[in-house]
């Protein structure tokens, strides 16, 4: 890697980690010698990017761009000059698209130009007297250029500035602000970058007051009965994922429509490619009747008017709740919407805002490179009819839970984590980053056998995701003994945990699932248990634990009959020994090990020997594995016919008769 591509990735991941100057795919750097320019490519985050991110164009086309005469339609010269500009890519792959500002970069005669859009110089830009300010501020050796719309007219009018700027002052503007767009600078090295940056922030903060801290306000748990509802009534073909946040920033701005008004329009063009332009605000918030009231009242009526549903909505004393189709893009909605709050702060101290026009807006809107970069803000990852589903797991920091959760994730799924062992569970967390999916994986702190922990547990998952589809109960224990070792405590705790907290899962996750039938009566959500076959049929010396599965299969039977006519499916899975897994294979307290040592099975003499004598009994000639247990759960999960089933995934060991 070259020593300035190396400087170029140094800076842009250093401004794209910082969001003070630049969120979701906004910002852009470059790089150029005489020959080359090298840009990051349109939809990359600068916060992740590589010498792969970056497109190398040659310079010398690029001038031709500047010369060239386009079509008098927006549309068709937009177009006319991506294609101009693709042609000037060097070499015969690119992984990806130049940005659109490339000429802007080009145009600059120092080395690095980096553009970003920070909260408070965009304050300065977005307020009224942000022309005058920025010369009284800055001096007239800033570049400030009036709001064009972007693209081939910004180029071309940010050219014939440049070129009165060389004239004037023999040289090239090192930092330019785009009135309600953001600023470039230049220099021709990182470190005076860094510097000139250093300065707009430390100048700017004398004339604005810095924001105070942001802290968080408490989740009300009204939403829980809200927010499953608005997921339904947002449904087009697959339910959103909605996001919520709220803090004592956001909370300036919701307690009346005065207020929400200084909010509910755009001020710079990203808040329109990843929020759009309109913003439905409820007032009642009293209850969860209220709102629902509210929204079901609102909501023809903005789709009516705007073309489209709400991206974000803003509920009084609740917080602004961000509707996307994954939770990604969601989190990418609240960021630019809080932006947006903070950039109306500051540039109140500028004269007041200056909101985007009805033609600016439109233009931003049918734009096809925001289109594009709005396209690749969300995941690339296989779309299929679990992508965005929302799955509670519960013992899923490990064994057949913590496979269950990975396969999930790598359909895409959003999964929340849902386990005691909190060093485990955050472990595993941690270790499916290299997954590569649209789904998000969550860790919950979870104590199936106690009512309150589960219901916190479904309370947390609505209020990271907005609903819930599946819940898999999958935790339990397994303590074996006779009737003369077996004492109460631990029949008790057996029971606590694979049969009552079994029904603490179904009676938390139906409430909200039974809000979403009622929105959506055709729509189909799922109650699994992980059984065993220890619950088709008795277990020796195993009571507690095998009585306890019998009574999950009663339930699932039970349960189905209940909650049928809401669309909800109650189905369990009876695998067999899975002998891979720590129960049967760990190397010190095994049943393998336990069963050798004590001469269970008479005739073995190593742990082998124990292995083979129970893979005999199997038909199949093995133990359960992961892979058989998906496959079954996906089948549950598919189909919409079958429910208070008990499937033995045993390879024969236990038939159904």
């Amino acid at each position: 890697m070259k020593p300035e591509i190396r400087d170029l990735v140094e800076i842009s991941r250093y401004y794209g980690n910082l969001k003070e100057y630049v969120i979701a795919g906004g910002g852009n750097t470059s790089y150029k010698d005489d020959d080359t320019i090298w840009i990051k490519a349109s939809g990359e985050p600068l916060s992740a990017l590589s010498e792969e991110g970056l497109v190398a164009l040659d310079r010398h086309r690029l001038d031709m761009i500047s010369r060239t005469k386009y079509s008098d339609d927006p549309v068709v010269r937009e177009d006319q000059v991506k294609s101009d500009l693709l042609r000037c890519i060097r070499g015969s792959e690119s992984p990806g698209r130049p940005s659109v500002e490339t000429s802007l970069h080009n145009l600059i005669r120092y080395k690095f130009v980096v553009h970003l859009h920070p909260a408070l110089i965009n304050g300065l830009l977005c307020g009224r007297n942000s022309g005058d300010l920025t010369v009284r501020l800055f001096g007239k050796k800033v570049l400030y250029v009036p709001y064009t719309d972007p693209g081939y007219t910004l180029f071309k009018n940010l050219e014939s500035e440049i070129m009165l700027y060389r004239k004037k002052f023999q040289n090239d503007p090192q930092v330019i602000f785009l009135e309600n767009h953001g600023s470039f600078v230049a220099a021709d090295t990182i470190g005076d970058i860094r510097k000139i940056y250093e300065n707009l922030i430390s100048t700017t903060y004398g004339h604005i007051r810095p924001l105070p801290e942001a802290e968080p306000l408490a989740y009300d748990p009204i939403m829980n009965e809200v927010l499953p509802a608005i997921r339904m009534l947002l449904t087009v073909a697959a339910p959103p994922i909605i996001r919520q946040r709220n803090n004592t920033l956001i909370a300036s701005y919701y307690d009346s429509q005065q207020k929400f008004n200084k909010i509910s329009m755009p001020l710079t063009p990203d808040m329109i490619v990843y929020c759009k332009s309109r913003y439905l605000y409820i007032d009642q918030s009293a209850t969860a009747a209220k709102i629902l009231e509210s929204f079901r009242l609102q909501l023809p009526r903005f789709t009516e008017e705007y073309g489209y549903p709400p991206k974000v909505i803003i509920i009084k004393n609740m917080g602004v709740f961000a509707v996307e189709e994954s939770a990604a893009s969601a989190e990418t909605v609240l960021d630019v919407f809080e932006d947006l709050i903070k950039i109306v702060h500051y540039s109140s101290e500028c004269g007041g805002p200056r909101y985007l026009t009805p033609e600016q807006v439109a233009f931003i809107d049918q734009w096809e490179a925001e289109n594009y970069r709005r396209k690749l803000g969300h995941s690339g990852a296989a779309v299929n009819k679990l992508t965005h589903k929302v799955a509670i797991v519960t013992g899923g920091a490990r064994g057949f839970g913590a496979g269950i959760a990975e396969a999930l994730l790598r359909k895409n799924v959003n999964v929340v984590i849902a386990d005691l062992d909190e060093v485990e569970g955050k472990k595993f967390v941690s270790e499916q980053g290299s997954v590569k999916s649209s789904g998000r994986l969550l860790y919950v702190k979870t104590d199936v056998s106690d009512a309150v922990s589960v219901k916190n547990l479904i309370m947390n998952t609505v209020r990271e995701f907005g609903g819930l589809d599946i819940i898999i109960s999958n935790a339990g224990i397994l303590r074996a003994g006779g009737l003369d070792d077996l004492d109460p405590e631990t029949f008790a705790l057996t029971t606590a945990i694979n049969y009552n907290g079994y029904f603490h899962c179904a009676r938390y996750a139906s409430e909200i699932m039974k809000i979403q039938n009622r929105e959506k009566p055709d729509y189909y959500t799922d109650i699994i248990q992980i059984n065993s076959k220890s619950g088709l049929r008795g277990s020796n010396r195993n009571s507690a634990y095998a009585g306890s599965k019998f009574g999950g299969i009663g339930l699932t039977q039970s349960f189905a009959l209940e909650l049928a006519p809401y669309r909800i499916k109650v189905n369990a899975i009876c695998p067999g020994n899975f002998y891979e897994g720590p129960l049967w294979s760990d190397p010190k307290n095994g049943l393998f090990v336990q069963y050798l040592k004590t001469g269970k099975v008479p005739s073995a003499r190593t742990i082998e020997d124990v292995r083979k004598f129970y893979e005999d009994q199997v038909p199949m000639k093995r133990g359960c594995r992961l892979e058989d247990v998906v496959r079954a759960l996906l089948y549950i999960i598919e189909q919409e016919y079958e429910t208070g089933q008990a499937v033995p995934v045993t390879g024969g060991q236990v038939m159904l008769g």
